[in-house]
């Protein structure tokens, strides 16, 4: 996989699979009603602090990429709590735009998000069409070979499932199982090599269910169209928060990594500026605070590390 990377019904169940159903497609937000901006959809309303520029590392940021008055950051909005759209369906909210917003105000350059399919990310990177790309992205050294990263959080990836897991389902009994997966994520090539040992030791394949969207995915699982699904551990468990334990996590977290900011190689000095922005925020507690937003303190790391 290469995003380090994720969505029976009772009454509250139902409610929440409407709200899932709202996010699939183009456009489509994950976010429950109301959400807003405050972070009530991932636990609870969080002042995040303003943030000061921060003139020495704004003079990092090279010329060509300030000149317009804006960075352009790639992401792809599907994938909350980590960016998603907003119930306008216009406006980028999650932990990575959070991040995102609060590093371009520390570098003294707004962010724009473009939204775009994950895996057009880094080529847009090249391309020159993005300026840096935040999507909850694993680092990896494929990955790093290609474009710099600076990290930001610990995770890991996860199963969800169906509260109770009616089917009893581990991560090593899925062959023959329906499991939904984001394409061009890192569990797409996990789930690969099970069945592939599945097909190996005469067990059926694995049925893997990939979709555009994770809210998508949220969606088949709900539905009962996949026994399963696999995504970083953050969309687990934020899957779990907004279906009111309809989804819950089955087995611990694992293949541990970090996410990590991508931006194309020879930029100059943007990867100090980068890294220096979230250093910084860690250090004024603006970081800490937005994790608390999205309940994802837990991934917190004290030193974000620049990564070629």
């Amino acid at each position: 996989m290469f995003k380090a990377s994720t969505r029976g019904l009772g009454a509250a169940a139902a409610v929440a699979a409407l709200v899932l159903l709202a996010g699939c497609g183009a456009g489509g937000s994950g976010a429950p009603s109301g959400s807003g901006t405050s972070g009530d959809a991932a636990g609870g309303a969080v002042d995040i602090p303003a943030v000061a520029k921060d003139d020495a590392l704004a003079k990092l940021v090279p010329q060509e990429i300030a000149a317009d008055g804006k960075i352009a950051v790639g992401t792809n909005a599907y994938y909350p709590p980590n960016e998603f759209f907003d119930t306008d369906n216009r406006t980028v909210i999650g932990m990575d735009a959070d991040l995102a917003r609060a590093v371009g105000q520390k570098l003294g350059v707004p962010v724009e998000f473009q939204n775009t399919t994950f895996d057009g990310i880094i080529p847009g990177l090249t391309a020159g069409k993005f300026e840096f790309g935040i999507s909850s992205f694993f680092i990896n050294p494929e990955r790093v070979a290609t474009v710099d990263m600076v990290s930001y959080l610990n995770v890991g990836t996860r199963m969800g499932g169906l509260k109770g897991n009616p089917e009893g389902l581990t991560v090593e009994t899925l062959c023959g199982k329906a499991v939904g997966v984001q394409k061009g994520t890192a569990q797409v090539e996990e789930l690969d090599k099970r069945s592939q040992k599945c097909t190996a030791e005469g067990k059926p394949a694995i049925n893997i269910t990939q979709l555009q969207e994770q809210t998508e995915v949220n969606v088949a699982l709900t539905s009962k169209r996949v026994s399963a699904m696999l995504a970083d551990s953050p969309v687990i468990y934020y899957a779990t928060k907004v279906t009111n334990g309809a989804v819950e996590p089955i087995g611990p977290t694992y293949d541990n990594t970090q996410y990590g900011i991508v931006l194309a190689k020879n930029k100059g000095q943007f990867g100090e500026a980068i890294q220096g922005a979230l250093r910084a925020l860690v250090a004024d507690g603006t970081y800490a605070k937005i994790l608390e937003k999205w309940n994802q303190a837990e991934g917190a790391i004290p030193a974000p590390e620049l990564k070629r």
